[in-house]
């Protein structure tokens, strides 16, 4: 029987079940999805029902099975989720989604009595995201919706909650408190006053290493805390790369840049171009920047197809051509993302009439990503910085054209391609490696 760390990795899209052995290796993997339900609003969200009996399945059929003992288990989930428990411990609302629509205009008095939005959101390193932020969740919750608020005894975070239902205790971390939620304060690292003057009862985070021994289905197992995905991923890096300092460009959906050795504390220019921090295991922060860039290449790569009636993976087939990146990048056009910040995330196919071929248009979209996330490396990299490696990680670590803009447009810099795969899981399993 193999000894095994269990690591449930949840996104948006896939939910995963991975073993790693004591080399770190994957010795198992299993991937499913859910359709999603609606909450009582009728927006859709995640079926937390189904994920949480799909887990706790998954757990005792691998147990059954008997190939693998699992020593410990640990949680890697996207961010801004919350769940709310009652005083027996169960929960009271739906899982929302962090895409339903919150309006930041009925929370200026908030905002007023915390120094102002924009200073607010200095201190959090929460760019007013809306339900981004799941300190405006909770908020939205009290305001709006006072018969479930009535209940609420605990609130967790996505990851601990999936750690709840093994252990039934009420925990936080670090990772999971310092992303975009506006509940953390950077310049005291310690939650901000809001939380203590609204008398929530949030808990107090605990270093991401502490697991919680529980029994369950008859064995007795180590059970992590759980991680915010973005900042497992780092993980494994931070352990590797122990005496070089490096930005991560975690590559998907989002494109993320993060730095975890900026000494730097989050500046109003950084905060109103896309910029924030994240926090790791430990308590250190991460300047990072975020941009959802991933999804507007997915839009238009499906338009692209649409258009010239190619194969929606065509991208993916052609080859480096370097003239036309000098080319675009001389003639710096802005034709599919906005001069800022970017708010839509729609394909306009209309703007596609502009070219003959399906290239000239994919070069030109890549090149605008491209500099957007050079824009986004800048912005977090401290004023004397020598950093110069950057790994990138995820689906654009394959992607040519990406990288050969990248390097042209900022030469002294140098590409790394993260080999690491399931990058927010090995993270998740490192944590948990004194257990195993």
């Amino acid at each position: 029987m193999v000894n095994v760390i269990a690591v449930i990795d949840i996104g948006k899209t896939n939910k995963k079940i991975l073993l790693f052995n004591e080399e770190f290796d994957v010795v198992y993997r299993n991937a499913t999805r859910f359709d999603e339900v609606a909450d009582e609003d009728g927006y859709p969200c995640d079926d937390i029902e189904s994920i949480e009996n799909w887990i706790q399945n998954e757990i005792k059929r691998i147990q059954a099975e008997g190939d693998y003992a699992i020593k410990a288990i640990n949680f890697s989930t996207h961010g801004a989720s919350l769940i709310y428990l009652d005083d027996h411990g169960n929960r009271i609302t739906p899982l929302y989604n962090y895409l339903k629509p919150l309006s930041l205009d009925t929370y200026h008095e908030f905002y007023d009595a915390n120094g102002g939005q924009e200073e607010f959101s200095r201190k959090t390193a929460s760019p007013a995201y809306g339900m981004l932020n799941t300190g405006l969740q909770i908020l939205k919750l009290q305001k709006e919706k006072p018969e479930f608020w009535s209940k609420v005894d605990a609130i967790l975070h996505y990851p601990q909650y999936l750690s709840y239902l093994f252990t039934k205790k009420v925990t936080a971390d670090f990772t999971s408190v310092g992303a975009h939620t506006a509940t953390w304060d950077f310049d005291t690292m310690q939650y901000h006053k809001w939380v203590s003057d609204y008398k929530l009862n949030l808990p107090r985070p605990q270093n991401g290493k502490e697991a919680i021994v529980s029994t369950f289905n008859g064995e007795e197992i180590a059970i992590g805390t759980g991680l915010h995905d973005s900042s497992a991923s780092i993980i494994p890096l931070l352990e590797t790369e122990k005496d070089n300092e490096f930005i991560l460009l975690s590559t998907g959906t989002w494109i993320i840049a993060m730095n975890p050795f900026s000494k730097e504390t989050l500046t109003q220019h950084q905060l109103k171009n896309n910029c924030l921090c994240f926090m790791t295991p430990q308590k250190q922060q991460i300047k990072s920047s975020m941009q959802f860039l991933g999804k507007i290449h997915e839009v238009y790569i499906a338009a692209l197809s649409t258009y010239f009636k190619v194969d929606i993976d065509t991208h993916l087939q052609l080859e480096l051509n370097e003239a036309l990146c000098n080319e675009l990048i001389n003639a710096n056009a802005r034709v599919f993302l906005a001069e800022g910040i970017d708010s839509d995330f729609e394909a306009h196919p209309y703007l596609l009439t502009n070219y003959n071929n399906y290239e000239a248009a994919y070069y030109q979209l890549v090149f605008e990503i491209s500099k957007k996330v050079i824009q986004g490396i800048n912005l977090i990299s401290d004023e004397n910085s020598a950093i110069k490696d950057i790994y990138i990680s995820g689906g654009f670590n394959r992607n040519l054209i990406f990288i050969a803009f990248l390097k042209l447009l900022k030469n002294d810099i140098e590409i790394k391609i993260s080999d690491c795969k399931n990058e927010s899981a090995l993270g998740a399993a490192l944590m948990m490696k004194s257990y195993i």
